[in-house]
């Protein structure tokens, strides 16, 4: 089953681990590489700053990658959308799809958010096709938006309003519930 968790202390590592692995870095839309102080920053802030917060995707209890909301405190009730699959082994076997079904559920069920937005590289083909099935529309381009190893890459603005997601709910937690990857 693939679930949402809370972060522990020893999910740090594994995420800078994650982080330094290129087939992870090359999608993130960072200048550079964090520092491990920089890293543990952002983590202790992702626990403890209000305004964000993130849970480790598990598979089986196994983690297999990271969900995390930005601008939680925004009274226009919106938030920024990050995720990655850090694990291998996970890539390609639903848990994406899955865990972005889960983070929606969180963002307007649980969260009460009327918004739920993205910015992702316009090149990432696997990504755009992911958040698109999760009912994510395109809402914009950007050109040269951001500098990734000193280069200009392109992002694509992507969105999902709750009244979208609601219309979109039932059908897709019941056929993860049917692929056994959620729990009815």
């Amino acid at each position: 089953m693939i679930e949402l968790r809370d972060l522990r202390d020893e999910d740090e590592d594994l995420l800078f681990q994650w982080r330094s692995e290129p087939e992870v870095d090359r999608w993130m839309s960072d200048a550079a590489f964090p520092s491990r102080e920089a890293h543990a920053g952002w983590f202790s802030g992702l626990r403890s700053d209000p305004d964000m917060q993130g849970w480790l995707i598990t598979r089986g209890g196994v983690p297999a990658g990271l969900l995390t909301f930005t601008g939680l405190l925004s009274h226009h009730r919106r938030a920024g959308w990050n995720w990655f699959l850090g694990s291998a082994e996970a890539r390609g076997r639903g848990v994406g799809r899955a865990a972005q079904v889960l983070g929606l559920d969180r963002a307007f069920v649980e969260l009460g958010l009327h918004k739920v937005f993205a910015e992702v590289m316009a090149d990432n083909d696997a990504a755009l096709k992911a958040q698109a099935a999760s009912g994510f529309r395109r809402e914009g381009y950007l050109r040269g938006h951001v500098l990734k190893n000193g280069a200009p890459r392109d992002v694509v603005l992507l969105g999902i309003l709750a009244d979208e997601w609601h219309e979109l709910r039932e059908a897709a937690r019941r056929s993860l519930v049917e692929a056994h990857l959620i729990a009815g």
